[in-house]
């Protein structure tokens, strides 16, 4: 027999994988979180299950071919992506890992970013940039001036 941990109030499992209630990769994915999502009644039919599941992928896939077309486009195109990988991972584990990874980077990002020595040496950079292209655009109008395209005559 295997508990599984040694926490008291513990159900005993068989060596088999075999439990009182549900299968061990039914327990398993409760303690992760990890897995579908679908009601109850819908995992207990295959046929239903899996059609579920191609409508949620269909569904998800749309969102993100949106969010990709938006991308390029003035619009919330990384906003749209993660909500279709969102969608996803209503279903599918490895959208799920795909969104943990995400959230994880973005946390240490934004921690990263609040660090004040970094945030020093970004405005330091961004300063440095802005006096560049300055610089640039300075020297590219006192030698060319200011042309328009097109000839106004009054």
């Amino acid at each position: 027999m295997n508990t599984g941990s040694n926490d008291p109030g513990e159900t005993a499992v068989a060596s088999d994988g075999s439990g009182a209630e549900g299968t061990a990769a039914d327990r398993a994915r409760d303690e992760s979180g990890l897995g579908s999502r679908a009601p109850e009644f819908v995992r207990a039919r295959r046929m239903l299950h899996l059609s579920w599941q191609v409508g949620v992928f269909a569904i998800g896939l749309a969102v993100v071919a949106v969010g990709i077309v938006l991308l390029p486009l003035p619009g919330p195109g990384w906003v749209i992506i993660f909500a279709g990988m969102a969608i996803w991972a209503t279903e599918f584990v490895w959208a799920q890992l795909v969104l943990r990874w995400t959230k994880r980077k973005v946390t240490e990002a934004a921690q990263k970013a609040l660090d004040p020595k970094v945030r020093r040496r970004n405005i330091t950079l961004t300063t440095i940039g802005l006096a560049v292209v300055a610089a640039g655009a300075g020297v590219y109008l006192s030698r060319f001036g200011i042309v328009m395209p097109w000839k106004i005559e009054e």
